[in-house]
């Protein structure tokens, strides 16, 4: 018998209110389970805790008599965190003289007669100009201020800051000077280092700028979230000496990647991506070929549709936030059925912020 056939599998869908899992036992039969996704009271995390439901363990036992082949994961943790505004502090060091290019934007206005614009808050709390600069031919015109530079990310991290997002006015053929921060940066002890020319390697300043500060923002979040599953997942490596289960993340364009390599720039749809890719085998299997989705969570709501192949974009902006990278073309905004309602003094606003599981809404009973 091959292992795949004598294995448990697990598709987990950990959202921010609740946590769904599907899982294959050996015998083939399929068991669905739900449970909040923050309990602080009775379990450290969802996803292990529903495994340990679904196989009946014990909350302190190991997983090491059962078999686990493979657990596969769409999460909304970044998606709720980019919405809440809820990241790691990043500072943004770019070229001097660009220091509100980000701010600014493009020039893009969606309500064009809008008298009174409002911008969205920015990821970042703190900007760093450094004194250097490349042509677009490659060419270095002025030289990389390296004093300048390590005073500065020094104060920030002094401050607290602990994420940095370096992008350079011409990084995308000229990287060495953004390499050279970096360095700097780790040397400083910043743990979480991104490079525009390694997270969005193309032209323009402002979508490479902005999705590199996203990444910034949210793979220190996600980092300790997947560190911690893999954690208890290590210790259901069987007794035969058989590999630990794989661990999979769903990544915004819809595809999977082993949980070392999932980043904050591919994390913002996870959660929504999974959803149309899951009613798009449902709906074809009604016979059906064109659809629209409507997903509603706790914290946010997804829209998409499909006509008999998945749209997928390459820029897109979510929350205020344009990002550069391939992803599916849904249409997310901050209102579920656990966001908060607030009353401004002249109209009533729903979210961005949510109950979530923890309190939760007012019927939770938990304050």
């Amino acid at each position: 018998m091959s292992r795949s056939a004598s294995t448990w599998q697990f598709w987990i869908d950990r959202g921010g209110t609740f946590t769904d899992i599907v899982a294959r036992g050996p015998d083939g039969r399929l068991i669905t389970h739900k449970l909040l996704s923050e309990n602080p009271e009775r379990y450290p995390d969802a996803a292990l805790q529903g495994i340990r439901d679904i196989l009946g363990v014990g909350p302190k036992a190991t997983f090491s008599k059962v078999a686990i082949q493979a657990v596969k994961m769409g999460t909304t943790i970044g998606t709720n965190a980019l919405l809440e505004r809820k990241g790691a502090r990043t500072a943004l060091v770019i070229t001097r003289g660009f220091g509100d290019a980000l701010r600014i934007g493009d020039q893009n206005r969606p309500a064009i007669f809008a008298l009174d614009i409002r911008l969205p808050d920015q990821l970042y709390e703190r900007v760093i100009e450094v004194a250097e600069r490349c042509d677009a031919q490659a060419n270095e015109r002025l030289p990389l201020d390296m004093e300048g530079a390590r005073d500065a990310l020094q104060t920030a991290y002094d401050a607290g800051i602990r994420a940095v997002a370096i992008v350079l006015l011409h990084a995308w053929c000229a990287p060495e000077h953004e390499r050279a921060l970096a360095a700097l940066a780790r040397s400083i002890g910043f743990p979480q280092i991104s490079l525009s020319h390694q997270v969005s390697p193309l032209m323009k300043l402002i979508g490479r700028g902005d999705t590199t500060v996203v990444d910034a923002y949210l793979s220190p979040l996600l980092k300790r979230y997947v560190e911690q599953v893999l954690h208890g997942l290590q210790s259901s490596r069987p007794a035969d000496g058989s590999p630990a289960p794989r661990l999979w993340l769903m990544q915004s364009n819809g595809g999977l990647i082993e949980a070392q390599r999932f980043q904050g720039k591919d994390s913002t749809l996870s959660g929504p991506a999974g959803g149309i890719v899951g009613a798009v085998a449902t709906a074809r299997s009604a016979g059906f070929d064109r659809i629209i989705t409507f997903d509603m969570g706790g914290t946010s709501t997804d829209v998409a549709h499909y006509a008999g192949e998945y749209e997928r974009t390459f820029e897109t902006e979510i929350a205020g936030i344009r990002l550069r990278t391939p992803m599916m073309n849904i249409y997310t905004v901050a209102a579920g059925g656990g966001s908060i309602l607030h009353f401004d003094g002249l109209r009533y606003r729903v979210g961005p912020d949510s109950a979530g599981a923890d309190p939760g809404p007012a019927c939770y009973r938990r304050g």
